[in-house]
């Protein structure tokens, strides 16, 4: 049932329920590791780099999902509203990918990007933003922007133009960047960051509003 916490009691047979230290993080997902708290099919989840740090915190949960063969920026906390906040597509946070891709980017596939295909499910999808990050012989690496970020949205929109992803690196969610924290670790957010994020949030909420 919905309390005020300013000036209601929980308590469990006599003893006071307070309210849990609010825990916001920053990790480095790696490769391989599925962003959910348990699996059914036994694969190692973000979890183990929680646990291996061996520091004891209360129950915290992934913000949105990176899936197994993504890596890079992922946000964790037991703020369970500000996480909704963060996902939601209404909110309109820009989230930037590095994307390593098996063909040299000719210049038909950036402005497909950004322009919408339709998957093969018949969903349209887009970017907000590409550009080029440099080029080899075979492989490039490319920038891309999303704001709603849907299911595997990046993969899904390359394999409609052909194109395999080799990599995938989320490396900010709005002003938040990944820098150099290493990849398998995590840290708390700054005070800082945090009231970053949130006002990015709000602005983000406020254009998108008619």
């Amino acid at each position: 049932m919905p309390v005020q916490l300013e000036r209601d009691r929980i308590a469990v047979e006599g003893r006071t329920i307070n309210a849990q230290t609010r825990i916001y993080l920053m990790m480095n997902k790696p490769r391989g590791l599925v962003t959910t708290a348990s699996d059914e099919k036994g694969r190692e989840t973000i979890y183990t780099v929680l646990e291996t740090s061996g520091e004891h915190m209360p129950w915290v949960s992934p913000v949105g999902r990176l899936d197994k063969a993504s890596e890079g920026l992922l946000l964790v906390t037991n703020d369970s509203e500000w996480g909704a906040r963060i996902s939601a597509p209404e909110t309109h946070l820009k989230k930037i990918y590095h994307v390593q891709i098996d063909t040299v980017a000719h210049e038909k596939v950036l402005p497909a990007l950004l322009n919408g295909v339709k998957s093969d499910d018949g969903e349209f999808l887009s970017a907000t933003g590409v550009r080029l990050l440099r080029s080899g012989e075979k492989h490039c690496w490319i920038e891309i922007i999303l704001e709603e970020g849907k299911n595997r949205q990046i993969r899904r929109m390359l394999d409609v133009l052909g194109v395999e992803v080799l990599r995938l690196v989320r490396v900010a969610i709005g002003p938040l960047q990944l820098g150099k924290l290493a990849k398998g670790s995590y840290r708390q957010l700054t005070t800082d960051e945090k009231t970053s994020l949130d006002r990015a949030i709000a602005e983000a909420g406020q254009g998108s509003r008619p």
